[in-house]
């Protein structure tokens, strides 16, 4: 699995790769807590890419209820945003779509939660940043 994350404004967004499963549940829970506080960069919220995981177990759900409870705690927001269809799916069966807010793409979502997070966004990372 891949991770990376890049703050954007007062949201940090996350693009995970792969599969979120029990193998690799903990390294993701690992490389998102972090990123909770407001020191790492998440005062207004937290967006999680997930348009590149083609499946997520109820070992990734878990860790994504963490970052819920953490973020809600101190009164920011969490999301997720581009699902493909069969986590989707997963986020349905578990009704895990009524923990966490779901937005049909990460500029959906960004523009929810923080319009500075979103002119971030639109601007794209700096130059000399992939």
């Amino acid at each position: 699995m891949e991770i990376t994350h890049r703050a954007l404004g007062d949201v940090v967004l996350v693009n995970p790769v792969g599969r979120i499963d029990y193998l690799v549940a903990a390294e993701f829970e690992r490389n998102l807590m972090p990123l909770l506080g407001a020191d790492g960069g998440s005062s207004r919220g937290l967006v999680i890419d997930l348009q590149r995981v083609d499946y997520l177990s109820s070992v990734g759900l878990r860790v994504l209820m963490l970052a819920t409870r953490a973020l809600k705690g101190r009164g920011a927001r969490i999301a997720v945003a581009a699902l493909q269809p069969v986590v989707g799916e997963i986020f349905a069966v578990s009704r895990f779509d009524r923990v966490v807010e779901i937005f049909p793409s990460v500029r959906a979502a960004l523009a929810a939660i923080s319009p500075t997070a979103a002119e971030a966004f639109e601007r794209g990372p700096p130059a000399g940043v992939a």
